[in-house]
């Protein structure tokens, strides 16, 4: 059970390392001008949706299935 928690606890980090980066990111594209977005080839309004899109293997380590439970 103590590793259950474990896992929790560092998978509750790392989402929350990642919200970080997120809104670290917002800041820094907020900051440029439309031309400079532009540049990168994306409108203010598209900041939001562009740093909340899902990024692959984001399901919690604690819900993903261990190996022993796929050993035959």
């Amino acid at each position: 059970m103590s590793s259950l928690i474990k896992q929790v606890l560092r998978d509750l980090a790392a989402r929350y390392a990642e919200w970080r980066q997120r809104q670290q990111a917002y800041a820094e594209l907020a900051q440029l001008d439309d031309r400079s977005l532009a540049d990168i080839g994306i409108t203010r309004s598209e900041i939001p949706y562009i740093l909340n899109q899902p990024r692959p293997s984001r399901a919690p380590t604690w819900a993903k299935p261990s190996r022993a439970s796929h050993a035959h």
